[in-house]
């Protein structure tokens, strides 16, 4: 018996690269999967129904089970539509892998009010509404059955959305609302069965040569032929474990996959705390800087650019 068989998930964005690899993958353990793709760019414009067709065929010609969904999941009603067509296909759903996501990199005095928006909309709001819809259906069911569902989404985040990263203040913003969204929503579903954990992937794709300025296809991870760290399918086995009942007993947790090796993040964690002389009464700025001085340490800004040093005089990390 397959890892996922008889379980139905849906992956969103699913047309290339990180996310084309989770629908093959899921698939390949025995789930049935909903492959969405609105068939946008790497910016967002356009449609084209062929990558959500492309995957769908190949997952069926492998001897797995698929149909292509079309709907824009930034959308309340599309990402409604999105999920009833899991539900009235296959009987029902167990899995959401949220994936969509575009680009529009600037400096922030460059970014106009549409860079902002797009981001923002593709990436928070296609993730709230397929969660939306597809919680309400667990709610739901779990009431019918008076039990827990035992079901998984998976949301998506990105290695600037947990240290940051020059030009991208959108998409920064944006992947670190997902990281946050996905404990929170582990919090509100955990008494239905539902658990939610956040992947920040990696990969050569369509997003990563947009930004190399490269307008070279990348390789999809089906059309690798051997082990490459570049390959975005290397993120799928995490996604297919946090799909599985194997990971039955992990919610609200955030993981980087890059190439061979996974990194378990504790977003926001305390580093120290200081408390005004006495303890009874409203500090001084002077007082702030002496004691914060005292936190002071040398550290290397963990950003995408590599970083540069901080630490000295009132420097607290």
């Amino acid at each position: 018996m397959a890892l996922l068989d008889g379980k139905v998930a849906i992956v969103t964005g699913a047309g290339h690269g990180v996310r084309r690899g989770h629908a093959l993958d899921l698939a390949a353990a025995g789930a049935r999967v909903v492959v969405n793709d609105l068939g946008g760019s790497a910016r967002g414009d356009g449609a084209d129904r062929g990558p959500a067709d492309e995957v769908a065929a190949i997952i069926r010609d492998r001897g797995g089970d698929a149909v292509a969904n079309f709907d824009d999941v930034s959308s309340f009603d599309g990402a409604r539509s999105l999920v009833r067509q899991a539900t009235d296909a296959f009987g029902g759903l167990d899995v959401l892998v949220n994936n969509a996501g575009i680009l529009r990199d600037r400096m922030i005095f460059n970014m106009d009010e549409d860079d902002w928006d797009a981001v923002v909309k593709v990436h928070l709001r296609g993730h709230y509404a397929p969660s939306r819809h597809a919680c309400e259906y667990w709610r739901d069911r779990s009431k019918e059955i008076g039990g827990p569902v035992h079901a998984s989404v998976i949301c998506t985040s990105s290695l600037v959305g947990l240290v940051g990263n020059i030009g991208q203040t959108n998409y920064a913003a944006a992947k670190g609302g997902i990281a946050m969204f996905t404990i929170a929503l582990a919090l509100e579903m955990e008494r239905y069965g539902v658990r939610a954990n956040c992947v920040a992937p990696s990969g050569t794709t369509r997003l990563i040569t947009m930004t190399q300025g490269t307008d070279t296809p990348p390789l999809e991870p089906d059309e690798y032929t051997e082990w490459d760290a570049r390959d975005p399918g290397n993120v799928a086995p995490l996604v297919t474990w946090l799909a599985s009942d194997l990971s039955h007993h992990v919610t609200g947790q955030v993981f980087l996959s890059i190439g061979p090796s996974i990194t378990h993040y504790q977003p926001w964690t305390p580093n120290a705390t200081v408390t005004v002389p006495g303890g009874h009464r409203k500090w001084t700025p002077e007082e702030i800087g002496v004691a914060l001085d005292t936190l002071a340490f040398r550290t290397r800004h963990p950003g995408l650019s590599g970083g540069a040093e901080f630490g000295g005089r009132g420097v607290v990390p």
